[in-house]
């Protein structure tokens, strides 16, 4: 049901029949299938607790991976598309490195965090996430400390023989660095390790091969907005977050929004933002945050959760990263609250397993409040008409901490 033509985008109709969804990943080297399966279960999980009825069909003419959903929420059917703007192959491109070069990285890493300063600035904010940053740069020590260790012993046992022999113990070394980073899929040490150092290699600009993947996913945006879809939704998740922020703002600035189009409305989940705004070259980032929260063209809702130690909980980033405008609207910042929206028994059994945590803002609530992520991709409102009202969350941060706050070299 499209809005008249000519009508003004706060007079669009609020009932939604045919969506399209835009979900931009975190830094994730898995291929975009893992985002349908993912849909696909805890759909089928969230419609046995709420009463939906969803149904899942392969995407129809897109280039990009995506899918289709049928839907009858709240009453209403809905048809939404869904699709995926991938830039996995980027991330798989910055983690091909060897051991050494990890180290090294690991070194102007965390020179990056700490010579700046922002990773003290940081640690005003919320200590998980922090902590989540220190963990590879000291579990990577620890590893080459045993490996030290093993060449050692080794080094020890072969003096008995030849006194010379000693130093041979070193030979011991890279291969037991190679042990521990083929057990990475239980320690997500290398993965974290250079999640950081993919933000932290330019301190906060962006590579100009993800500036050229962000303006594919800003054309493939501006032509949903050109279609008969009630509303386009573009979602980000972890650190697709700060990149759908940038997308947003150029499509805007560009004047690619139709005033008599579908409502805009965007998504951002369980985000990292400050571990990029903080450090002192992300002026793109400020800009485009302070610029985007102001602007009347979109809805914007942030949702995170302080069980999430993976995310700035209920951080408004414009407000944190220090370039908060006259005239603010953006983003109404609410809790997903796992500990209240997850059954007892579920909370114990997820409390310490970080990493899935941070996946839960995708997947299915036993107790589900305002925030049920297939009622709001599926569902017959709009992002705008599900919140209209509702308050930012009363634990919000939104104090300036950023030292570094100019959004121009």
């Amino acid at each position: 049901m499209a809005a008249p033509a000519g009508a003004a985008r706060g007079e669009k109709m609020t009932v939604v029949r045919n969506r399209r969804v835009f979900y931009i990943p975190g830094y994730d080297p898995v291929p975009p299938r893992r985002y349908r399966e993912l849909y696909r279960k805890e759909a089928a999980a969230q419609a046995a607790v709420s009463g939906h009825e969803i149904a899942l069909r392969p995407g129809r003419g897109a280039a990009r991976f995506g899918w289709e959903v049928t839907a009858r929420i709240e009453g209403e059917p809905v048809e939404t598309a869904v699709e995926v703007l991938a830039w996995s192959d980027i991330v798989k491109d910055s983690m091909d490195r060897g051991i050494l070069a990890t180290y090294l990285r690991t070194i102007r890493t965390a020179a990056g965090y700490i010579g700046t300063g922002a990773l003290f600035r940081l640690m005003r904010l919320r200590a998980g996430p922090v902590i989540a940053a220190l963990y590879p740069v000291g579990f990577l020590l620890v590893q080459l400390g045993l490996a030290l260790w093993a060449a050692w012993l080794l080094g020890g046992v072969l003096a008995l023989w030849r006194p010379w022999a000693a130093w041979a113990g070193l030979a011991v070394v890279p291969p037991v660095l190679e042990g521990f980073r083929r057990l990475d899929g239980r320690f997500y040490v290398y993965y974290l390790m250079y999640n950081y150092a993919f933000s932290a290699r330019d301190l906060g600009a962006n590579p100009p091969v993800l500036e050229a993947r962000l303006a594919e996913f800003c054309d493939a945006i501006a032509e949903a907005l050109q279609g008969e879809s009630d509303e386009v939704l573009v979602v980000g998740h972890s650190s697709g977050a700060h990149l759908a922020v940038s997308v947003l703002a150029d499509l805007i600035r560009e004047g690619r929004v139709p005033g008599d189009g579908p409502a805009l409305s965007f998504l951002s989940l369980g985000q990292v933002m400050p571990m990029v705004s903080f450090l002192p070259r992300a002026w793109r980032l400020r800009a485009d945050l302070g610029f985007l929260s102001t602007r009347e063209e979109l809805f914007w809702l942030d949702v995170t959760a302080p069980g999430d130690g993976c995310t700035f909980a209920l951080c408004d980033p414009v407000a944190v990263s220090g370039v908060a405008p006259e005239g603010k609207r953006w983003p109404l910042v609410i809790s997903a609250a796992f500990s209240q929206t997850l059954a007892p028994e579920r909370w114990r059994a997820l409390r310490w397993r970080f990493f899935r945590l941070h996946f839960q803002y995708l997947c299915a609530f036993d107790r589900p409040n305002d925030y049920d992520y297939f009622a709001i991709t599926a569902g017959p409102r709009t992002l705008a008409a599900r919140f209209a009202g509702r308050a930012p969350s009363p634990a919000r941060i939104a104090r300036a901490v950023s030292r570094y706050r100019s959004t121009a070299p």
